[in-house]
């Protein structure tokens, strides 16, 4: 059995790392577990490059906080701005303890002004729609993704596809090494 260690302990990114790993390898077994760990950057980034050190990051610090795991998985969410809008995507970065990395982005999808305005006052995306959507903690739920769209997207079904990119060059060593 592989162990996954995630450096997060929310729900959301715990089954988004599972469901990825179990679809890209069914014939194998693996084993979550977590660990609160330091992205090393922004509580909210706010660039492309900046969400994804703080991936990098979180992949490294877990395998290093949980040092018996096959795999780190870092998952940071950010926004960038593009003109007087603001974007959110996450970055997925999977560490082996063979020195393997993988990266994967989710899709991106453009947020409302009023949550945008309240990020650029330095909220966290998560307190911005529990504030504009009258929710509780929704980064652990559905997060803005599923709001928006009546749950026909989540933050899962958002984050597993970027899990599965990230796990491009394990599926395909002799393509990547």
């Amino acid at each position: 059995m592989k162990i996954i260690a995630l450096a997060s302990r929310n729900p959301v990114k715990a089954q988004a790392a599972l469901n990825g790993f179990h679809r890209m390898f069914p014939d194998q077994q693996f084993t979550l577990q977590m660990a609160t760990v330091e992205s090393g950057v922004r509580s909210q980034p706010l660039s492309s490059n900046e969400t994804l050190s703080g991936a990098c990051n979180r992949a490294r610090a877990a395998l290093q906080a949980l040092p018996q795991a096959d795999f780190g998985v870092g998952i940071e969410g950010g926004v960038e701005p593009h003109g007087a809008e603001l974007s959110a995507f996450a970055w997925v970065v999977v560490l082996s303890t063979a020195g393997i990395e993988g990266k994967g982005r989710t899709g991106t999808f453009f947020l409302p002004p009023a949550v945008a305005e309240l990020i650029q006052q330095g909220k966290e995306l998560g307190e911005a729609d529990d504030i504009v959507f009258a929710q509780q903690n929704s980064k652990q739920k559905n997060g803005a993704i599923g709001i928006l769209t009546g749950n026909v997207i989540d933050r899962t079904a958002l984050y597993e596809p970027a899990v599965i990119l990230a796990l491009l060059p394990f599926k395909n060593p002799e393509l990547y090494f």
